[in-house]
């Protein structure tokens, strides 16, 4: 199953102290995580504000880990290059903040970063399928997005069924890639991101996600490094 299934667990900074970004990067960096997830709030997507190209800057400046930055703003097009210069790694955008999703993924991938698509918990997952061989992953939404510490919402995990049966029906690899041999990559990058503790990260993970954004709960927890080695060994 390890094999098989290699996660990937993100810690999101928009849970942790805004005036100490650089020490919050490294404690992250030191418990163990595999990337930051960092999510940009413009007050109209959703109503709440966070981070900007600075803030990025600052993150990346105090940690080698993967930067995962997840564009909760309409218009992600017009800020992509911002944040790639400022260091991300991944640009993720949602499918309902933009009419150019496809120009947007392809924009990205052009500046050198990783491209992934977010989807809202009301967005049908039958419009998820024509980005699969697009994108570098894709973001099922397990609460509404906007703030941290929302209940996670059950429903959502016939939508990360049906994405994986999906890849693995179409031998849909990592970065989107159709293989005729399904075993000759890894498995394509389903995240989730919302309410993510150690009993719906394992439902999200027999669903079929790899990737794992958890705010709260890890920075609540008393002992980072601790809670994210549970989290693993709940994901095996």
């Amino acid at each position: 199953m390890a094999e098989r299934w290699p996660i990937k667990i993100e810690p999101s900074i928009l849970a942790g102290n805004y005036g100490a970004l650089a020490l919050e990067s490294k404690r992250m960096e030191e418990a163990g995580a595999d990337a930051i997830h960092i999510d940009v709030m413009d007050g109209h997507f959703v109503p709440n504000f966070s981070f900007g190209p600075g803030a990025v800057a600052a993150v990346r400046k105090a940690t080698k880990l993967f930067l995962d930055v997840h564009l909760m703003i309409y218009n992600p097009f017009d800020f992509v290059e911002r944040f790639i210069e400022a260091g991300a790694n991944r640009i993720t955008f949602h499918f309902e903040a933009t009419e150019d999703v496809e120009d947007t993924i392809n924009y990205i991938r052009r500046l050198g970063a990783e491209a992934g698509v977010a989807f809202r918990p009301e967005t049908s997952e039958s419009l998820m399928v024509r980005y699969a061989t697009l994108c570098d992953a894709i973001l099922v939404m397990t609460v509404n997005p906007g703030f941290g510490g929302q209940a996670f919402l059950p429903e959502m995990l016939s939508k990360i069924r049906f994405l994986r049966d999906l890849c693995d029906k179409l031998r849909i690899r990592k970065g989107g890639v159709v293989v005729s041999d399904k075993e000759s990559l890894p498995p394509f990058a389903i995240q989730v991101d919302g309410g993510i503790d150690l009993e719906t990260a394992r439902s999200c993970f027999e669903a079929g996600a790899n990737e794992f954004v958890s705010g709260t709960f890890l920075f609540r927890a008393p002992d980072m490094p601790e809670m994210l080695r549970q989290m693993r060994d709940r994901l095996k």
